[in-house]
């Protein structure tokens, strides 16, 4: 079975609710007609429930920029699964770079989300990747089984579209700087044959890794000609109708 590609949008900390809403009416014009790829659009939570009203019906599909693992309860400033389900989300980002390097989050707690994310049937994108300073001490490969191994420890995988990994080089995100083609593949390749270890055969064969770092209407179509990059994981490029959509449309 061929890997459906997915080109996801990080919206970050941005847009207005005027904005978001106007945003993804755009994203959901340019998708019109599209059924060789998915699409997938995270906007800041204050605007979920408006841009929920946009996609429905639309096949854009709707994550979170956060969740917390458990149900409800005395968990300031987390958002539930449930909650995030009634606004209509099914995917959610967990281990960005920013979460992880700005607030501090630990491989331990980010496996935390990824569970609570999987138990309550919400997609994850699970994001992972090494420093500069640790590409350049020759440790990349070592970083991403770290976090790998440790993110989806005890992670049970029945269903291969139901978890999505990101690599996304920290030197290279919001930098303007880009892992060349071999990079992103040389680490996709490392990536795939690491999940060939965990999981049955079948199932690691079909679980997608997005490429996040950078990525433009200018580098979009060499990436993701490469073997085992299935996708998109992008940030202030998604911002920009004309980018999006250019990326949205990348050319395999």
């Amino acid at each position: 079975m061929q890997r459906i590609p997915l080109i996801a949008g990080n919206w970050k900390m941005h847009t207005s609710l005027a904005e978001a809403r106007n945003l993804a009416a755009a994203v959901v014009s340019v998708c019109k007609g599209l059924t060789d790829r998915e699409v997938m659009i995270a906007p800041p939570f204050t605007a979920l429930a408006t841009v929920a009203e946009v996609v429905r019906g639309s096949g854009v599909r709707l994550a979170a920029q956060n969740i917390c693992w458990e149900e409800q309860g005395a968990f300031t400033g987390e958002i539930a699964p449930g909650m995030l389900r009634e606004l209509g989300c099914d995917m959610a980002i967990i281990g960005h770079s920013e979460r992880r390097h700005i607030f501090g989050e630990s491989d331990a707690l980010v496996n935390q989300r990824m569970a609570g994310a999987m138990r309550f049937g919400i997609t994850p994108i699970f994001c992972f990747g090494e420093t500069l300073a640790e590409r350049e001490g020759g440790q990349t490969m070592a970083v991403l089984e770290r976090q790998i191994r440790a993110g989806l420890a005890d992670i049970a995988v029945v269903d291969p579209t139901r978890l999505v990994l990101a690599y996304e080089p920290v030197w290279a995100i919001g930098t303007g700087k880009t892992a060349s083609d071999h990079q992103a593949q040389e680490a996709h390749e490392f990536v795939r044959n690491l999940l060939l270890e965990m999981y049955e055969k079948s199932i690691a064969r079909q679980i997608r890794i997005l490429y996040g770092g950078s990525v433009n209407s200018g580098n979009v179509d060499a990436l993701l000609r490469q073997p085992d990059i299935d996708g998109a994981l992008v940030g202030g490029a998604a911002l920009k109708v004309d980018s999006f959509e250019r990326i949205i449309h990348f050319r395999q």
